[in-house]
């Protein structure tokens, strides 16, 4: 892409450890393709900088390789032809040459050199302890394998616990910044793009120029010679063992599966045999558990919903995965069929919801009511669902709101039925002032219109 769209947060976090009096040693890691190689680029502007690809070959070779990287840097042409047989003796040859200007080292894929020699990190644990902790350098170790970096270079086990100055865990793009990839849709269309690319810069990279959502699918996802097709095996793959138990899983969810007693009655298990699988997808940010956002102990909550986070992986397990004999087949107008027909409703009004509840967040720090809320989600019984709720925990103030992804406007009757809705919250119900909040993707009613002048509970966003 052109420009570099968002990651300020993230560059402001990477300049500040740079700019940090000593050394700095940061882990950077996320999911593939989420854009952490580009943000990396964007931070070595202007510095100088030396960056390393770690690969799945033998430690040698990519010692060889780093070897190469650091002669090119200094441009030393006997260090190119040395041969160097160990990692300490490469940094203290770029120690030699520090200036007053710190030095930026990027290991990207690091996870690859524990892969290749476990006891790796205990190497450059020593080096960084002997020869750089005390040095102007600042060292990223980058990858996109998570469970890999995470016991690597974070867990309590690991030789490099305790070093790192700072750690940042790439997320995908908020959907916020989507107008300035595709600056000629509507929001509608944004909505839908999102609802497929889910914030990964290389997905949203790959459906822009397309004059229509079903005309980027049909050609980004369903043709097979597209990295899309195939990228849930891609993904987990070197993540986790049995992959075909956790497609399982997903696929299961993926088909409203949401309770634990649930999935495991569809996939015909134990419940106690499935923790290890939600457990590591929870940990891959693949899926997330959700309880009703007014419960006090969440970990406890025995009405925990399973959700899959990602959007992308919930669109190729809703309509992608059910359908690979007839992709594999090349009937891909079959399948073309069937997204047309329940992509909106069974999919794209889901997304909706977690758009608004982002818009939500917006509004209140914007101060559109006095008070400011600090907890918002989901709220469900075994009778009513209210799409969002957010209050003020320490108040007396509760918000109740509707997302509606309808090609009507939303009329006055949406309205009236969440507060009936309300009423089944029991939060604070004597004491509590309510407020409501109306998302719509086609706008409202004017009856809902002149209901929200008159009254200074209801807020409506379109």
């Amino acid at each position: 892409m052109k420009e570099f769209i968002d990651r300020h947060d993230e560059l402001d976090f990477l300049d500040g450890e740079y700019t940090r009096d000593g050394s700095s040693l940061v882990v950077l890691y996320g999911r593939r393709r989420v854009g952490k190689t580009a943000l990396l680029t964007k931070f070595m502007e202007n510095k100088p900088s030396i960056y390393f690809l770690a690969t799945q070959e033998s430690e040698t070779e990519n010692r060889h390789a780093f070897k190469d990287t650091v002669a090119d840097f200094l441009q030393n042409s006997l260090l190119k032809t040395a041969v160097i047989n160990d990692w300490a003796t490469l940094f203290n040859t770029l120690m030699e040459y520090l200036s007053k200007t710190k030095l930026l080292i990027i290991i990207d894929e690091f996870q690859y050199l524990g892969k290749t020699n476990s006891a790796f990190p205990s190497v450059f644990q020593k080096i960084w302890d002997t020869s750089l902790m005390n040095k102007n350098i600042m060292i990223v170790l980058c990858g996109s394998l998570i469970s890999m970096m995470e016991s690597q270079t974070l867990a309590y086990s690991s030789p490099l616990y305790g070093r790192r100055t700072g750690q940042k865990k790439l997320k995908q793009i908020d959907f916020r910044y989507y107008n300035e990839f595709f600056k000629d849709k509507s929001k509608k269309e944004l909505i839908e793009r999102y609802a497929v690319t889910g914030g990964v810069p290389k997905y949203i990279e790959q459906f822009q120029g397309d004059s229509d959502i079903y005309t980027a699918i049909r050609k980004n996802v369903l043709n097979k010679a597209s990295f899309l097709y195939e990228e849930p095996h891609f993904l987990l793959q070197n993540e986790v063992s049995e992959i075909g138990s956790y497609f399982s899983v997903i696929k299961a969810v993926a088909a409203g599966n949401q309770k634990l007693s649930k999935i495991a009655a569809t996939l015909e298990v134990k419940q106690t045999g499935l923790s290890k699988y939600l457990r590591t997808l929870i940990d891959l940010d693949i899926l997330e558990r959700q309880v009703p956002i007014t419960e006090d102990h969440p970990e406890k909550s025995k009405r925990g919903l399973y959700k899959i986070k990602d959007n992308f992986i919930s669109f190729w397990f809703r309509f992608v995965y059910p359908n690979l004999s007839f992709l594999e087949r090349d009937q891909v107008d079959i399948v073309m069929r069937k997204i047309r027909e329940n992509f909106i409703d069974n999919h794209v009004a889901y997304v909706y919801e977690e758009v608004c509840l982002s818009e939500l967040w917006h509004l209140n720090s914007k101060g559109q009511w006095p008070f400011y809320f600090n907890r918002a989600g989901r709220w469900w019984d075994n009778q009513t669902e209210i799409d969002l709720v957010a209050y003020d925990s320490k108040g007396t103030n509760m918000i109740f709101g509707e997302c509606k992804y309808h090609e009507k406007p939303v009329d006055t009757d949406i309205f009236y039925a969440l507060v009936k809705k309300s009423e089944a919250v029991t939060w604070k119900q004597s004491e509590r002032k309510n407020w409501y909040v109306l998302f719509s993707i086609n706008g409202f009613s004017e009856a809902m219109q002149i209901l929200a002048k008159e009254r200074a509970d209801i807020v409506l966003s379109s």
